[in-house]
């Protein structure tokens, strides 16, 4: 199965964006707990995002944290190949939910690297949509996936294809 060719002449794309640290409690970063990790993330004139670090490195949890917003943009990205992909293949999806997992491992230094992200797609279709194909153009989303192309670890997915009662 073939899907329009994308554009195959090599174009640049630059995404531009600030970060904005807002966690100055008084004495900047006179010590490791002197200081807030809450930061601001803006593109544009969207609406900002209120990001922290992760909890565990005195982070906010109720901000996202770079390590969320990595496997989301792996999940997102992936959707919206498949989407494209089924609707090229006329594929009706009437659902998509991913519940995605991503595994950083730290090192005893301090480091750490992602390990692993699984995604885990429900995806609806259409009474007339054939599963098994459906259920294929998940490999070739991820063949596409500009985010998964430029990671060094494994990707994985495992999607579940429903047949829509619609």
């Amino acid at each position: 199965m073939s899907i329009r060719e994308p554009n195959i002449s090599k174009q640049q794309h630059t995404y531009a964006l600030t970060v904005a640290w807002t966690g100055d409690l008084g004495s900047g970063t006179s010590a490791y707990d002197a200081y807030s990790r809450d930061h601001l993330v803006r593109v544009g004139s969207k609406p900002a995002i209120e990001a922290s670090s992760d909890p565990a490195f005195r982070g906010d949890p109720a901000r996202h944290n770079p390590e969320e917003l990595f496997v989301a943009s792996l999940a997102s990205c992936h959707m919206l190949w498949y989407l494209q992909l089924c609707a090229t293949s006329r594929i009706v999806v009437t659902s998509y939910v991913d519940d995605a997992v991503g595994t950083m491992q730290e090192e005893k230094n301090g480091s750490g690297r992602f390990v692993d992200v699984l995604l885990r797609p429900r995806v609806s279709i259409g009474a007339s949509g054939d599963p098994a194909l459906a259920t294929r153009l998940h490999e070739e989303a991820h063949r596409y996936c500009f985010i998964a192309n430029s990671v060094n670890f494994p990707v994985r997915c495992e999607p579940v294809i429903e047949i829509s009662a619609l």
